[in-house]
């Protein structure tokens, strides 16, 4: 299978000028944890995401001004990705790879045209890849 067929199409996305808290508000209107980065509101290519994890990070332990803070403040970047018709596997893998647990999907133009999360693919997956998935992703990193 496809991921195409996995993957939330139309994902909400920002700009990096978009202000943290319209960023919160997505986030919250959507239910989800990652707001996908763009060049301008009319769309372009990916060159980032936001995650609730990088507010909290990257702004608020970090007692950055949460006022004045955009979606480049926080923003992971760059941001990997995969084309819709990437393998489920491929995805596992990446996922895997680099502990991420949602992952904008990219079409040839660059334009974001969907995500899927460790959640969607545990829904597809057999029991022993979503086990692997899950443990892999939530192994804590090793610093230095």
């Amino acid at each position: 299978m496809n991921i195409e067929g996995l993957m939330t199409p139309d994902p909400a996305c920002c700009t990096p000028d978009t202000s943290i808290q319209d960023v919160a508000r997505m986030m919250a209107l959507h239910d989800c944890g990652e707001i996908p980065v763009v060049e301008t509101a009319e769309g372009g290519s990916l060159v980032g995401v936001v995650t609730d994890r990088d507010i909290v990070v990257r702004l608020l332990a970090r007692d950055n001004d949460v006022a004045s803070a955009t979606a480049a403040s926080c923003m992971t970047q760059p941001a990997l990705s995969l084309p819709p018709d990437a393998k489920v596997s491929d995805a596992i893998e990446m996922m895997q790879a680099h502990q991420i647990r949602r992952l904008p999907i990219v079409k040839a133009d660059g334009t974001v045209c969907g995500i899927v999360a460790q959640a969607d693919l545990a829904r597809w997956a057999t029991s022993e890849q979503t086990g692997d998935l899950v443990r892999d992703v939530s192994e804590p990193q090793r610093l230095g």
